[in-house]
């Protein structure tokens, strides 16, 4: 198993600047390679303190190429929803250039209805635009003089620049939360899965409908799975709670309140079940996330007892995505708990 960092800033102004949490978030990318994890990503979100810091991953991972040198970059993930492929594609392979090569690509629908809204596009349409999006970005990487036609995007004859500097193209991945669909389809197109463990006892089974579309598909292996986690590493259980019960609590309203529309009546034949799912996400805690596996924090005892229990109970995974400061933990408790998990836990779990 491989260990990476995350910054998923569900942080507005009220209780950190966008200045302090980037610069932040790329001292603590330098500290991560240092240390040894392999990779660092952020998402792609808009307009609320759930994600809102961050509406353009890949300028904040073109900032993290230049004061690296073997960490890969990995979004997590890029909206094709909101985006034109020709920009996107074109944006790719100058991050591409920039990092040396170390740029992957995560891509994701969106999910939340106040993002759709304000950008004027239709939530039934959200597949549709995924699918469509994601091929003519394909297409743009590795093909020249491409012609697609398509329902929402069309362009004939277009080479995109920079070309990628990996080949054919950086590695794809799709990002996926409880949609039975995008995990087969990720496994089906040969792309490695993101997941987040929200979804508590389902996860395994989502897994499975990945892993048997990968096999069915006729690719190599079993494919690749990326999870994400809370994690805060300490000497002790009790100073690991002490810092870090707070800052989870307020990730986990932070979701509820930014995806707040789908419990108040709206609804989308794209996104089956989501009032279903925010509502269970609306009862979790630090308590409860602790409890299932799905945040790891404690000691490292604890947290080496953690993974070792999620990943017997998911069936294997080979990469887990660490949020590490939780937007607001103070910068020196995030270094020490990620030298601390970096000495004492990822020894354990090396391949």
């Amino acid at each position: 198993m491989e260990f990476g960092v995350q910054f998923f800033p569900s942080v507005g102004p009220n209780l950190k600047s966008a200045e302090q949490y980037w610069g932040e978030a790329l001292q603590l990318t330098q500290r991560a390679e240092q240390l040894g994890f392999a990779n660092v990503r952020t998402v792609e979100h808009y307009f609320h303190p759930y994600g809102g810091y961050s509406p353009d991953p890949l300028i904040f991972l073109s900032a993290a190429a230049a004061l690296t040198k073997t960490i890969r970059l990995i979004t997590g993930a890029v909206l094709p929803v909101f985006n034109n492929p020709l920009k996107l594609a074109g944006q790719i392979g100058m991050v591409d250039a920039i990092s040396k090569g170390r740029i992957e690509i995560g891509f994701a629908r969106a999910f939340l209805p106040h993002e759709f809204a304000r950008f004027g596009i239709s939530m039934d349409e959200s597949r549709a635009r995924f699918d469509e999006g994601i091929e003519q970005i394909r297409r743009l990487l590795e093909e020249e003089n491409v012609t697609a036609p398509g329902r929402f995007h069309s362009f004939e004859k277009v080479t995109s620049l920079p070309r990628p500097t990996q080949k054919p193209r950086p590695p794809f991945w799709i990002a996926a939360l409880s949609t039975r669909d995008s995990f087969e389809i990720a496994g089906r197109l040969g792309y490695h899965l993101m997941g987040i463990p929200l979804v508590g006892a389902q996860m395994a089974e989502l897994l499975k409908v990945y892993r048997d579309a990968w096999v069915a598909a006729g690719h190599p292996g079993r494919g690749r799975v990326m999870l994400a986690f809370h994690m805060f590493c300490a000497d002790t259980r009790e100073k690991a709670a002490a810092i870090a019960r707070e800052p989870l609590n307020i990730y986990l309203k932070s979701i509820v309140n930014a995806a707040s529309d789908w419990m108040t009546g709206v609804a989308s034949k794209d996104y089956p079940n989501y009032q279903k799912m925010i509502e269970i996400i609306s009862k979790e805690t630090f308590e409860t996330q602790v409890e299932k596996g799905a945040a790891w924090i404690g000691t490292p005892d604890d947290i080496r007892k953690s993974i070792a229990a999620y990943d017997s109970q998911v069936g294997g995974f080979e990469s887990a995505s660490l949020q590490v400061n939780f937007g607001i933990i103070d910068q020196a408790d995030a270094e020490q708990s990620m030298a601390l998990f970096a000495r004492e836990v990822m020894p354990h779990f090396k391949s």
